[in-house]
């Protein structure tokens, strides 16, 4: 303290009167052990971590690009995000719904059920997305003539990992639902691509071509590493935590409950990677390539939505428990600002920085500045309503958000199918802004008609004991 003193006294009176509040607000957050003040530091710990990875990644797909260069890059982007894709849809909602039963059998004192849920959780997912790479297979061996050939080897080395993305993204759950952000977020968005990064440098020992089918036999090796280390760590953890009674099932309540969340995340999932994968139907590789690139340097501005989202999904689930609606409201608010801000911010600096940051892909990849600007109006539009969809699942609500996405999506696929054709990678990314804000009116107008809670970033600020606005 006595050297933060010090250095406050030594910056000049205005830049001090600025900075000292924020230092004050910063140490207000780390002391204050109220269930909001950990959920701000859940908040700060899991964008700390995305920021991280963000540039992890940044640094990565850089790499990637100039050793590959825009066609085999185009291919590993389509190829990557239809894996991330597929393991998401195969934990049919589990990885969601943990977060919620985790609470409630805590709260109900069933260790057995507890412990029931993070086995069939994990067997779910892991036989789910088994079977959906069998069938990868079946369809490569009917129909792989119908393909262009670049894209057979490494559509088959992807259906190898389709299982341990499954496993991993149920594991993230687990560890979220207890508030442990690090273990939670680490293992998939810091380890997993330093470990592509080594693995893909590493086959400059053997000569390897730098094409898509090494790159992806790279994303093999790291993602086994990082999932099997991790369920090793929280087997340990949970172990510890739920002492030595056996597991007990509730398999088909847990199934009606998260089968809908599979619906909600699915169709949000695809909405999020749709337009690469559209892209990638549509249009050659390198297309693909410089659209990905757009894309993942605008994508840090998403990262302060799912950090907020990922640490209010269980404060949310811990409100609802008390039926406390003034609560749940404030918190709500409180949530929205929380992604708002400093995605606006982060997002006018990355637009600043933009064609240098898109020149670090390659020169042609600069082509896809225009794409950035369109993307942010979209995604700023989501930070606007905040967590909303988490907030309706949280409440028991997720068969509306079933409703909201369908309509979303089938707006965006006739959107895509109408602007790519016509108006190529600018076409891509306007109908992908527009399916975003259609998404983000529908949730603020559910979540206003069914909870009594405005999620508007700029709406006045509920009051304790004054009810929702």
């Amino acid at each position: 303290m006595a050297v933060i003193e010090t250095a406050e006294k030594l910056l000049p009176p205005g830049l001090r009167a600025r900075i000292v509040p924020l230092i004050a607000k910063a140490g207000t957050i780390v002391n204050d052990r109220s269930e909001t003040g950990r959920a701000q530091r859940q908040a700060l710990m899991a964008f700390a971590i995305r920021i991280a990875s963000a540039a992890i990644a940044f640094i990565s797909q850089i790499i990637l690009a100039r050793l590959m260069g825009e066609f085999e890059y185009g291919i590993y982007a389509f190829v990557w995000v239809i894996v991330i894709l597929t393991g998401n849809l195969s934990c049919l909602g589990f990885h969601t719904s943990i977060i919620r039963f985790y609470h409630q059998h805590v709260a109900a004192g069933e260790t057995a059920l507890m412990r029931g849920l993070n086995v069939a959780s994990c067997l779910i997912a892991c036989l789910t997305a088994t079977l959906v790479a069998a069938l990868g297979f079946g369809f490569l061996f009917l129909f792989g003539d119908s393909i262009a050939s670049y894209y057979l080897v490494p559509v088959g080395i992807a259906l190898f990992i389709i299982p341990m993305i499954a496993l991993g993204d149920i594991l993230d759950g687990m560890a979220r639902a207890r508030g442990w952000t690090v273990s939670a977020l680490a293992p998939t968005f810091i380890l997993r691509p330093i470990l592509i990064l080594v693995f893909m440098a590493g086959t400059e020992l053997i000569d390897a071509p730098h094409d898509a089918t090494t790159a992806m036999a790279a994303a093999l090796a790291a993602t086994y590493v990082t999932t099997l280390a991790h369920l090793a760590q929280l087997t340990a953890l949970i172990r510890r935590e739920a002492g030595a009674s056996g597991p007990r099932y509730q398999l088909g309540g847990w199934m009606r409950y998260s089968l809908p969340l599979f619906l909600v995340d699915g169709i949000s999932f695809l909405l999020t990677n749709a337009d690469v994968v559209v892209v990638g139907l549509f249009l050659p590789p390198d297309q693909v390539g410089i659209y990905f690139a757009a894309a993942k340097t605008i994508v840090l501005v998403q990262f302060v939505y799912f950090s907020v989202k990922a640490a209010a999904a269980p404060r949310f689930s811990a409100v609802i428990a008390t039926n406390d609606h003034d609560a749940l409201a404030i918190f709500a608010s409180q949530a929205t600002r929380w992604t708002f801000w400093p995605s606006l911010v982060i997002g006018l600096c990355a637009l600043a920085a933009g064609e240098l940051l898109l020149s670090l892909f390659g020169p042609n990849f600069t082509d896809g500045y225009p794409l950035m600007a369109i993307l942010f109006a979209g995604i700023l539009t989501k930070a606007s309503v905040g967590p909303a969809e988490i907030l309706l699942s949280m409440a028991g609500y997720q068969k509306l958000c079933v409703g909201v996405y369908a309509v979303t999506l089938i707006a965006a696929v006739m959107l895509y199918s109408v602007m790519i054709p016509l108006f190529g990678l600018t076409g891509a990314a306007v109908a992908a802004a527009t399916a975003i804000m259609i998404e983000s009116l529908l949730l603020h107008l559910t979540v206003r008609r069914t909870l009594g809670i405005t999620l508007f970033a700029l709406a006045r600020r509920p009051q304790a004991g004054t009810g929702a606005n």
